[in-house]
């Protein structure tokens, strides 16, 4: 299947499938939660021990676990009827969270079980990622997951807001046993409106392999196939400019603003990535595809210019027009997908998940480091060149890997 060969699609053409709703209401509910839960924990940390540093690492680890599970846990989408594993992780972490909001559990349990939480939750994603493709046809695809894509972006604009004011208003159990509840509707909706498929077959008559021999596959067909590696490597550019997330408060801080400003400055990207991505489903599937690495490299470009350390306003508007240029990945994540064979989609979104979580984590953590030798602005400006060097290699690379020829025909999966 080539998302880019296959004509535009319509946003009712893509909810005008029973399944996509469902599994968009679901995922919906799942950002809802984690949201959610997030505050709740930081907020039930912080009333527990008073520490600053417990809590920062208390939500640190709301994210960090998806480098380890990710890969390991992931393929299970690809062993087991996708649906089975969407309702059964679902339970799992109804389970979880409604037991790490008993009041009386150590601290240590709780945190233990939020890893389990995060645990479950990468062969949830793996599986709800392979399984759009297949009630989604074509270029119906790329609009789907620009519609659950766009959601998570105004999950973290709005998210945090509306979490918190629940949290005052039913307490941290309270708002972790909602968590709860959003996982039980989602198995629900998913239970009612998603079609049960058998466990996907590479469609070859050879035994199954073993399971860390899946894992090696994954890794080895997205390392041989230049499409893929390339893809994966676009993606990564975000290392760079997703340091805007963690300097924005220094950043406020060194051009004479305050905790509002650094709030605008946050919200500025994932404000420009809805934007963006509501912009880049108007173009044509070829248009897409053909302007990756340009985008790439545009979303590097509003950082380089920090070096001008750029006053509140104008420094929004460019952090803007980077989120606006980073919807490159919508169109990338598809092709990624659409590319893979449905028996290694799992495995395959495992390993591209979670080199774009490491590069993100390591950019923020390089990028706090030259700040700290310098400036926020130097620091900024230092990513936004380099990923601006390294956007143009990977377009280079993405426009070869396109070209027709006797490996790309060799390549060719989808």
């Amino acid at each position: 299947m080539e998302g880019e060969v296959v004509g535009r699609a319509r946003w009712r053409d893509v909810f005008g499938h029973a399944e996509f709703r469902a599994l968009f209401l679901a995922g919906v509910l799942s950002v809802a939660g984690d949201q959610l839960a997030r505050v709740a924990l930081s907020v039930l940390v912080f009333d527990r021990t008073k520490s600053a540093g417990l809590t920062a690492l208390t939500y640190a680890l709301t994210y960090i676990p998806d480098l380890l599970f990710g890969p390991l846990l992931a393929g299970f989408a690809d062993r087991y009827p996708r649906r089975a594993v969407l309702i059964i992780t679902d339970l799992a972490r109804a389970i979880l969270v409604a037991a790490m909001a008993i009041q009386a559990l150590p601290l240590l349990v709780v945190i233990l079980l939020l890893l389990g939480l995060q645990a479950f939750g990468a062969p949830f994603n793996a599986a709800r990622a392979a399984t759009l493709p297949a009630v989604l046809p074509g270029d119906h695809y790329v609009l789907g997951k620009a519609a659950n894509d766009m959601v998570v972006q105004f999950s973290q604009v709005l998210g945090f807001g509306a979490g918190g004011a629940i949290v005052v208003a039913v307490g941290t159990s309270g708002g972790l046993l909602l968590d709860s509840a959003t996982f039980l509707l989602s198995a629900g909706l998913i239970a009612v409106g998603v079609r049960s498929r058998p466990a996907p077959t590479s469609g070859t008559d050879a035994p199954r392999r073993g399971y860390f021999q899946d894992l090696s596959a994954g890794l080895s067909l997205v390392a041989r196939t230049p499409k893929l590696r390339t893809l994966v490597l676009l993606a990564t550019i975000a290392g760079f400019y997703v340091t805007v997330e963690g300097l924005a408060v220094p950043y406020a801080h060194e051009i004479g603003q305050g905790p509002t400003a650094a709030g605008l400055l946050l919200a500025a990207s994932p404000a420009g990535a809805v934007l963006g991505m509501w912009l880049i489903t108007l173009w044509p599937p070829e248009r897409r595809m053909r302007l990756l690495g340009p985008l790439a490299a545009l979303a590097c470009v509003p950082l380089a210019l920090s070096f001008l350390t750029p006053g509140l306003l104008p420094t929004v508007l460019l952090w803007g027009m980077s989120g606006m240029a980073s919807a490159y990945h919508l169109p990338t994540s598809a092709a990624f997908v659409q590319a893979v064979p449905d028996s290694q989609r799992g495995q395959a979104f495992g390993v591209a998940s979670t080199a774009l979580r490491s590069s993100q984590g390591l950019g923020i953590l390089l990028a706090g480091l030259i700040a700290q030798g310098s400036t926020p602005s130097f620091a900024l400006g230092v990513m936004g060149t380099v990923g601006l060097i390294a956007a143009a290699a990977a377009g280079t690379a993405w426009s070869r890997a396109r070209r027709p020829g006797p490996e790309a025909a060799a390549t060719v999966l989808a």
